[in-house]
């Protein structure tokens, strides 16, 4: 092969791999050049041309090369992306974590500088967010060699991107003091849990007993509707809207309904490595009747007795703001929104009196009584990087030191049993009352397919709220539609 075909080659695939992410590509400018470069009129074929041809294709090659190298250790300017991520050093004293969560960007930068100060290994923290393709960056930092040792990994397709690339964590000490990790049936503990979130009914402490309602009564549909009623009986007296903020508006929380209020026909009252239901929806859209029709009346109750004014067309934003104001004595939200309660509306939180809140399972069946439990995302370290130390950071990480910065500064809500501090969250204290009682079921609705709630489940729930779909109808039309989201 000649030389000039040779560079010319090289410089397609590097070209080719540059493509694969749009992220680094619009950032390199040689990208084009190389572009242009293979488009060159191949019938120049002087002496002088091809001489040309070699010096070019030679530069830019090696030009792309670099541009590759720099791009991964250039993290900071990714759009919404946040500190300098660069490539892990030789002396294995360096390694490099891709974080998914930007707010806590700070916070980590902290905890870095406290390892380095323990241990003398730096830890270069990325973090990323503000509508950045993550998962997209990191495969483009694969294309160009530039992994990351430790990186973020949220629903179970994303760990799929990785397969046989990441680390089985299962021998490290935190594995066993936590409930939370990612566990892949063949492939072991690959992901590491940073926080805890819960889904749950989450209701206003001081407005149900006013009514003088026991929560820890509300075990089964029937029990519930009956509260409601009381509920919706005193909404004058209570000075609420309605007695819960429930909204199954399709575009924009299809993934409220589909997902996490759904997660609960998944999951609710199991064992946490309980695949029963998960597996049955996962074998062509199949479901146990039984137990779906149970979830129907439950979420039929939650149709009748939501906000009308929030049901099909309100928004997320309004659900929480609501209840903040004590507008609603419960909501169909999960702990997260404890952040939101004491930052963007916390106006609205003082004014209500900042109540207390607590949160109660969905227990749509007699003897369901564990809450949904799990990390949003989770830390996996890249078999080909610096597995050791990447390893030692996150055992680290899961203790003392760490975990009271994690929890008091971040807010976080410790995933490890071992934990003594407890976040000034609303939510902290039920869900580590959960946690510790072992009461918790776990979130296998990361496992359904992909747009599965987008695309089908999202719109059954608004229409069964709407009353465009009866109890029976929406048993049916979940049915139909799973069918044929798992057909395609």
């Amino acid at each position: 092969m000649s030389l000039d075909i040779f560079f010319e080659t090289y410089a397609q695939k590097i070209l080719q791999d540059y493509k694969i992410n749009a992220n680094i590509s619009s950032k390199i400018p040689y990208a084009q050049k190389v572009e242009n470069f293979i488009c060159y009129n191949k019938n120049n074929q002087t002496v002088e041309d091809k001489m040309k041809r070699k010096v070019i294709a030679a530069f830019l090659a090696a030009t792309m090369v670099l541009g590759l190298a720099a791009c991964g250790s250039s993290g900071g300017d990714s759009d919404g992306g946040s500190g300098g991520g660069s490539s892990s050093g030789s002396d294995g004293k360096t390694i490099r974590l891709v974080n998914g969560k930007i707010e806590i960007d700070g916070t980590l930068k902290k905890l870095a500088e406290m390892y380095k100060e323990e241990s003398g290994v730096t830890v270069e923290i990325e973090s990323m967010g503000g509508g950045v393709d993550i998962q997209g960056t990191i495969k483009g930092y694969y294309q160009a060699g530039n992994m990351p040792d430790i990186f973020v990994n949220a629903l179970g397709p994303e760990f799929k991107n990785w397969s046989g690339m990441l680390v089985d964590m299962s021998d490290e000490k935190w594995a066993a003091d936590t409930d939370n990790a990612y566990v892949d049936a063949e492939e072991g503990t690959i992901g590491y849990p940073y926080t805890v979130e819960a889904i749950g009914l989450a209701y206003n402490k001081s407005i149900i007993e006013k009514a003088e309602i026991d929560p820890a009564t509300l075990t089964d549909t029937a029990k519930l509707e009956e509260a409601f009623k009381t509920l919706d009986s005193k909404k004058d007296e209570l000075g609420i809207d309605a007695v819960v903020g429930y909204c199954a508006e399709p575009t924009n929380l299809y993934w409220s309904t589909g997902q996490h209020v759904f997660a609960n026909y998944l999951d609710a009252g199991l064992e946490r490595d309980d695949t029963t239901y998960i597996d049955l929806l996962n074998d062509g859209g199949k479901f146990d009747e039984e137990r779906l029709t149970d979830f129907a009346e439950y979420v039929g109750v939650l149709n009748e007795y939501s906000d009308p004014a929030l049901l099909v067309s309100g928004t997320y934003d309004q659900q929480i703001l609501n209840f903040a104001s004590g507008k609603y004595a419960f909501v169909t939200q999960g702990s997260w929104i404890g952040a939101t309660m004491t930052t963007d509306d916390k106006d609205a939180y003082d004014a209500a009196g900042n109540f207390e809140v607590g949160m109660i399972p969905y227990a749509f069946q007699d003897g369901i009584d564990t809450i949904l439990t799990n990390s949003p995302s989770w830390w996996s370290v890249y078999s080909e990087g610096n597995v050791d130390e990447a390893k030692a950071f996150l055992q680290w990480m899961s203790e003392d030191a760490a975990q009271k910065v994690l929890v008091e500064e971040a807010g976080f809500i410790s995933p490890f049993k071992s934990c003594t501090y407890v976040a000034s969250d609303p939510f902290a204290q039920a869900m580590v009352d959960y946690i510790s009682a072992e009461k918790t079921s776990s979130w296998h609705w990361l496992d359904m397919k992909e747009g599965y709630a987008m695309n089908y489940t999202g719109q059954v729930f608004a229409d069964y709220a709407s009353g465009a779909l009866d109890t029976e109808g929406f048993i049916k039309t979940i049915q139909q539609v799973s069918e044929a989201c798992y057909a395609n």
